[in-house]
């Protein structure tokens, strides 16, 4: 699926150009291992994951006609993982009601080069964006860790709505919703 073009490009006023491409799991390992083993990463699960493992996970994901995984660039820089998924292939589709369009998305926001406010905030909207730019995509489900206090206030600022607490495998969740905008189309 991997492609050297990316799927999307925003410039944002005041931000800069926010790209999305697919991961190249060989080429962004090492890029990648950095951000999930880091102390600031440990909700997403693979603090202990060898760079080799994490290479290995994403080349599987790769493989995948269901999960995708994306790396997004501010002017050239990686600056956030972003993971989208068909919540009905995927084991937090057996804990709610999947609806036709419903698109799951996981974020990472790489650490920062300088404290900059307003940064998530911006970087956050870019990715809604290039997540609803497929039309068929009506509404993004996200299950951030109950104890991810970062995570829920930003959706809650971004305009999610909360759903109920569910148990994966690997995490006790708290679901989230955000419907297409009805500007989007």
């Amino acid at each position: 699926m991997s492609t050297d073009e990316p799927h999307h490009r925003r410039d944002v006023t005041g931000f800069g150009v926010v790209t999305v491409r697919p991961v190249r799991p060989d080429e962004d390992a090492d890029l990648l291992h950095g951000w999930v083993t880091a102390e600031r990463a440990r909700f997403w699960g693979m603090r202990e994951a060898s760079r080799e493992r994490v290479r290995e996970i994403y080349a599987y994901l790769d493989s995948l006609a269901t999960h995708h995984a994306y790396l997004a660039h501010r002017d050239g820089v990686p600056v956030a993982l972003v993971q989208t998924y068909e919540p009905g292939a995927d084991p937090v589709g057996g804990c709610y009601e999947v609806l036709p369009g419903d698109v799951g998305v996981h974020l990472l926001v790489g650490p920062p080069v300088t404290a900059e406010r307003g940064f998530t905030g911006a970087l956050f909207g870019a990715i809604l964006e290039f997540v609803f730019a497929d039309p068929g995509r009506l509404r993004i489900v996200m299950e951030p860790d109950v104890r991810n206090d970062r995570m829920l206030r930003r959706l809650r600022r971004s305009g999610f709505r909360a759903g109920p607490v569910i148990d994966l495998p690997e995490k006790r969740a708290l679901l989230h919703f955000l419907d297409r905008p009805a500007a989007a189309g």
